[in-house]
């Protein structure tokens, strides 16, 4: 078994491409630890700040501000890291993105990235040409780049042995071996 895993990692040409589940990754260490410390700021001034005159009975108020407080400012610091590392992934201008991220008031330049950001492009093994995430073929050399039915010729994923559209058997169609890697036949 520690040999086959030894394998898979040692044989893969290129590093693995970040999907839609591992976007939690592109949130670098700097933003992560300036959370942790704006977090912290956020609880020592709302509960330890000596303020210019404390009620009896207020430090609950005190322990629910510091923490909300606390947690929008530190979101809001993940949400930058976010934004910074995602900008370049998608080969938009990242200062320009960066400064409507962090000028823009109340989360709104965020919520404008989000509405403008361009597709993840990915490369094709074969001719290199930039591609969006969707395409099955490449328009330039005709590589197929992900799996297809080969009677309806729409996506399937790589671990389906029927077409889940029309319902043909995928394992007929004799496609690539590099995309029938998990077949069972």
């Amino acid at each position: 078994m520690k040999k086959f895993l030894n394998s898979q990692t040692t044989d893969s040409p290129k590093p693995r491409e970040l999907g839609e589940d591992d976007s939690l990754r592109l949130i670098p260490l700097w933003s992560i630890i300036l959370a942790i410390v704006v977090f912290l700021g956020s609880m020592y001034f709302f509960n330890h700040a000596p303020p210019p005159h404390r009620r009896p009975g207020s430090l609950p108020m005190h322990l629910i501000m510091g923490y909300t407080t606390g947690t929008a400012l530190a979101s809001y610091m993940l949400l930058i890291g976010y934004v910074s590392r995602d900008v370049k992934r998608r080969n938009m201008p990242a200062l320009l993105w960066m400064l409507v991220v962090v000028v823009m008031p109340g989360g709104i330049g965020a919520v404008v990235y989000f509405l403008l950001r361009q597709p993840v492009m990915i490369r094709c093994p074969h001719c290199t040409t930039e591609l969006t995430a969707g395409v099955h073929f490449c328009p330039q050399c005709r590589f197929q780049v992900a799996p297809v039915c080969g009677q309806c010729f729409r996506g399937v994923q790589i671990t389906d042995a029927f077409c889940p559209q029309c319902g043909h058997d995928v394992s007929e169609d004799g496609g690539p071996a590099r995309l029938r890697a998990y077949s069972d036949k």
